[in-house]
């Protein structure tokens, strides 16, 4: 069986600048990065096109087994283009964390892939180098005032801002520099998250320009004074230096998939610690390029399907037409207490009782947020028509349909079906509305998106959260929107509570607030922001041939 990178590189690609043609994007538009990748002038987002369709590709809970969301998201955008239809993928780029971490790469899979794959999933266009360096030099500014005299009245103590890079590296999440002498700087505690996780990110995928990126990085909160007054970055000077960094990170990326649809990557927080979302101007711009956008959000559906939905279309007023929701019955096996290593036997007993997880995700799609929604069960061999029906039987009870897809093995072809499923529900009506109000107090905020997203019976407070959250209020940050930092692999905030947990406490151990990305984040359980790498690496199985060809990614 040919692995992912071997499928990508012994398949051709087009020159960008004729996907660039096919999507309707004149020459002056593009900024070549190569013959294969390119940057789009966000002056297309100020041309007079009327918005296509968007539909939202989420999923399960994740597990071992695999899901095949990105998989799906580029194979069903392959089948609509078989179809003769105009589309375009918008999909977040790939962290280098995980890339040499657990998954090896996050461009899709099989005969459904963003290509060039390699670039995609290592350096692409430097955006998360720019991203990083503009959250290091916002650092290094901080240190260099405090160093310098200190006018502001910094307390270092306080100083929230962490600097950043694009790799699990746990070593650093606590460390403490400013050491060697007066001439090194002043002595703090410190620390390190990983470049998706840094407010830069966030702000980079929310705003609408330059201007607005601006003026977002002048309002990030670095830290407090020491009469307890936030400093900002606009208080440092920051923000111009920052833009400068990031002014051709901003301008979206365009790929293509295998089957030479075009797509656009752009921008990369996670799920589970950030809002999971590519950007804003990557969903516009695809939508004004195409009669149908296909994107995604990270992780399963109450991570980033839920902030894709409460915070970036809230800010963005975007509204969605239609919801894929991605499961494998391997997932589902798993979500019932099968081991991993017994997931190619047929097992209905383990399967129902790992179902409530998948049924739980399409009832808040369209219940909770009002959405049409068809689930697309990702086949894989050892599936079992007992099995398949099962799931059918069940989703047919909520009113949704499933449809199989095989997308993997097949590319467009194998979402045909599924491609006609998502054409009917575009077209129907919708009822799309929040999960909660901004306008009311944090507590109630996250009180009524646990109970009616993850399904809490309630949320615990810890004295922390407690004394944030009265004091972002008095600040006047009460009306933002919550981005939740949980673990992904539970509805809760133990990643040990598969399926659908109803009878848990969701606790929150700290509030804080992203001004410039202008949520809230609320961090639960043990979620950290700068992952760990495995016992064993993907970066040990990843290498460099004599003729300069990677070999290793997934």
């Amino acid at each position: 069986m040919k692995t992912d990178i071997q499928i990508a590189q012994e398949t051709p690609m087009y020159p960008i600048g004729q996907i660039a043609r096919s999507a309707g994007i004149p020459e002056d538009k593009l900024e070549y990065y190569g013959r294969y990748k390119a940057k789009l002038d966000l002056s297309i987002l100020k041309e007079n096109r009327e918005n296509g369709k968007l539909v939202l590709v989420t999923a399960i809970t994740p597990t071992p087994a695999g899901e095949g969301k990105t998989t799906t998201t580029v194979g069903l955008a392959d089948a609509l283009h078989c179809l003769g239809k105009k589309v375009m993928v918008a999909l977040r780029e790939p962290s280098l964390g995980p890339v040499f971490g657990v998954k090896g790469g996050a461009a899709g899979g099989g005969y459904a892939q963003v290509v060039p794959m390699e670039d995609i999933n290592l350096h692409f266009t430097g955006d998360f180098h720019a991203i990083g360096a503009a959250n290091n030099l916002l650092a290094a500014m901080i240190d260099n005032h405090i160093y310098q005299g200190n006018e502001l009245g910094i307390d270092p103590r306080r100083v929230t801002w962490r600097r950043c890079v694009d790799m699990n590296d746990r070593q650093l999440r606590f460390v403490i520099d400013g050491l060697g002498g007066k001439n090194n700087g002043v002595p703090r505690e410190d620390g390190y998250d990983i470049t998706v996780a840094s407010e830069v990110m966030a702000v980079l995928c929310l705003a609408d320009d330059l201007s607005d990126l601006k003026a977002r990085l002048a309002r990030i909160i670095i830290g407090y004074t020491y009469d307890d007054e936030p400093v900002t970055a606009g208080q440092l000077h920051a923000e111009g230096a920052m833009t400068a960094l990031l002014k051709d990170a901003m301008k979206p990326n365009l790929v293509q998939t295998l089957e030479h649809t075009p797509a656009i990557v752009h921008g990369g927080p996670f799920a589970n610690i950030a809002h999971g979302c590519n950007s804003v101007t990557a969903t516009r711009m695809a939508m004004k390029l195409s009669d149908i956008t296909i994107t995604e959000a990270g992780f399963g559906a109450d991570l980033g399907a839920e902030k894709f939905l409460d915070i970036k279309c809230r800010v963005a007023g975007l509204k969605p037409d239609a919801v894929v929701m991605v499961a494998t019955i391997r997932a589902l096996k798993m979500h019932g207490g099968v081991r991993k290593d017994a997931l190619g036997e047929e097992n209905l007993e383990a399967l129902e009782a790992g179902l409530p997880n998948l049924l739980r995700h399409v009832e808040n799609m369209t219940k909770v947020y009002g959405l049409p929604c068809v689930v697309a069960i990702n086949r894989f061999p050892a599936d079992t028509e007992a099995e398949l029906n099962l799931v059918e039987e069940r989703c047919r009870a909520l009113g949704v349909n499933c449809v199989l897809s095989e997308v993997w093995a097949k590319g467009g072809e194998g979402g045909l079906d599924l491609a006609h499923e998502v054409l009917r529900l575009i077209e129907e009506p919708n009822d799309f509305r929040f999960s909660y109000d901004t306008h009311t107090t944090i507590r109630k905020k996250l009180r009524t998106l646990a109970q009616k997203v993850y399904r809490a019976s309630d949320v615990e407070f810890t004295a922390e959260a407690k004394r944030q959250m009265k004091r972002l209020t008095e600040l006047g940050f009460e009306d933002l929107p919550i981005c939740v930092a949980k673990t992904q692999y539970s509805f809760s905030d133990n990643p040990k509570l598969l399926g659908a947990p109803d009878d848990f406490i969701l606790t929150v151990r700290s509030v804080r607030v992203s001004a410039g990305a202008g949520f809230l984040i609320a961090l639960t359980g043990e979620i950290m922001t700068m992952p760990g790498l495995p016992k064993i690496p993907a970066a040990e199985s990843i290498d460099v041939d004599e003729e300069g060809r990677i070999v290793g990614l997934f």
